[in-house]
């Protein structure tokens, strides 16, 4: 049976409370961790390339995944790879929080960034595949704000659950989520798969995109502490000999991981580069946001993480309604806007040194950070779904989060090294102002070039439009029920 839902009812609603849950849950995960790093640190005895591993471990199992993580979804249901993936994440953060030495939290953190890897372009590939085609920009919209909500307000939950016992809080207060979130899943989301998809995925492809990126991040994470010696070398030629072995591959497969086709649309392409340089910004900004407010400002992880709440009420009133403006209006001038107006509150972000008032230098930033952030998730992330073709949804998905998270990572791996800050330098408050403020300026070049890229989009991608081609939907008896 062929159905699609419609927004305003019952299982729209659930099918969009289900997304946003697993991929929030997700999100709400990586900023949790960015507000607890001090905490963490020092418990574990951990060095800046220990904490950046932390992070990395993370994303680079996630940005390494999530396409074969697409392909899996289209080839044997979105649903059931989604339900999949939410419960290793669920698995995995317990064996976070019980991590007692800094290997074994990044080994745990790997684990995680797997199961997110399962979940997070489900949840978009699902909306794309469920919701008629004149409802999904403003389900995306709403998927978008809302999930970006989570990011938003994890630092204050990071800060209360750090100070309430442990970091390792941070981790276990994931598991209700994902009970609820399968629940939820098994009710509502209709099960949804591309029938044209043919074969199996190809495990070959995945294992050298996981091993380049692997080898490229290793490289940069330790080249600042060992040096040029053989390991690091090593990892580097590794990581890009395997990198350019599976570009190859994608040329030359008749079923490749990444369909050469995605990347014939000049808008997919500019938006997944926008992705790239405005997701490496603000992931470097709020990886150091936190040690900055804690460690040179003095204030506590709670303290920390309610300077940030402002982004969470600018991002609930206004994402959904980006997400309707770009359909209605093209959405190249809100991709431009967005990021100058994120670069711009990073150099604001400048003033955020020791003895700055929050009402004089953390607001104002923090408040057009957000406005910078409502205006560009929605409208890129729906640009980039609807410059694919729909049987491509969980493939174009993937490659937009693969992006996103390969920006994430090699910032990670990349700015601490050319802030100036090694070692223990997080825990100095001259050391770590010094290279936060040089962090902000090259994340802040790194949000206009993304602005700067935009002017290029195709303005009428998010025009309603008859698709070719509609998803066959095994719905079960309660979705049935309420559309009939």
């Amino acid at each position: 049976m062929t159905t699609q839902v419609r927004w305003g009812t019952a299982g729209a609603r659930g099918v969009l409370a289900t997304t946003i849950l697993g991929s929030g849950m997700a999100m709400l995960d990586s900023s949790v961790v960015n507000i607890a790093l001090p905490r963490l640190g020092h418990e574990l005895g951990a060095s800046v390339s220990g904490l950046q591993w932390v992070l990395d471990g993370y994303l680079l199992a996630l940005a390494a995944l999530i396409l074969v993580a697409g392909s899996l979804g289209d080839r044997y249901g979105r649903r059931r790879v989604f339900v999949v993936g939410v419960v290793w994440f669920g698995v995995a953060s317990v064996l976070c929080g019980l991590a007692v030495s800094t290997p074994m939290l990044v080994a745990s953190r790997i684990l995680q960034g797997i199961g997110g890897a399962l979940l997070t372009p489900g949840s978009l590939a699902i909306l794309q595949a469920v919701f008629h085609r004149e409802d999904r920009a403003r389900a995306i919209g709403t998927w978008s704000g809302l999930g970006g909500i989570a990011a938003a307000v994890g630092p204050l939950v990071g800060g209360l659950l750090v100070q309430l016992w442990s970091w390792r809080l941070a981790f276990l207060v994931n598991i209700p989520l994902v009970v609820v979130c399968v629940l939820l899943a098994m009710r509502y989301v209709p099960e949804t798969r591309d029938e044209e998809f043919t074969g199996h995925p190809n495990v070959l492809d995945s294992v050298l995109g996981a091993v380049g990126l692997a080898g490229i991040t290793a490289a940069l994470v330790e080249l600042p502490v060992r040096g040029p010696d053989w390991l690091v070398v090593g990892s580097g030629v590794v990581g890009v000999v395997s990198f350019t072995a599976f570009v190859l591959l994608q040329r030359r497969q008749a079923n490749p991981l990444v369909p050469p086709a995605l990347f014939a649309n000049h808008t997919f392409v500019v938006a997944n580069s926008l992705t790239l340089v405005v997701y490496a910004a603000l992931t470097g900004v709020m990886m150091l946001m936190g040690l900055q407010l804690q460690t040179s400002l003095g204030y506590s992880p709670t303290a920390a993480g309610v300077a940030g709440l402002p982004i969470t009420l600018i991002m609930l009133a206004l994402s959904a309604r980006s997400g309707q403006l770009a359909a209605r209006w093209g959405p190249r001038w809100f991709l431009v806007l967005g990021p100058l107006v994120i670069a711009a509150a990073m150099l604001l972000m400048t003033r955020i040194t020791p003895g700055a008032s929050y009402w004089g230098s953390v607001l104002p930033s923090v408040l057009l950070f957000g406005l910078g952030l409502s205006i560009v998730v929605a409208p890129v992330t729906a640009t980039v779904l609807a410059a694919a073709p729909d049987r491509y949804a969980g493939m174009a998905s993937g490659v937009n989060n693969a992006v996103a998270r390969t920006g994430g990572l090699l910032a990670v791996a990349v700015l601490p090294a050319a802030a100036g800050l090694t070692g223990a330098a997080y825990t100095d408050p001259t050391a770590l102002t010094s290279g936060w403020r040089t962090a902000l300026l090259i994340c802040a070049g790194l949000a206009a070039v993304g602005g700067l890229l935009a002017l290029s989009i195709r303005d009428n991608v998010l025009a309603p439009s008859t698709p070719p081609h509609s998803c066959a939907i095994d719905s079960p008896p309660t979705q049935v029920a309420e559309q009939a």
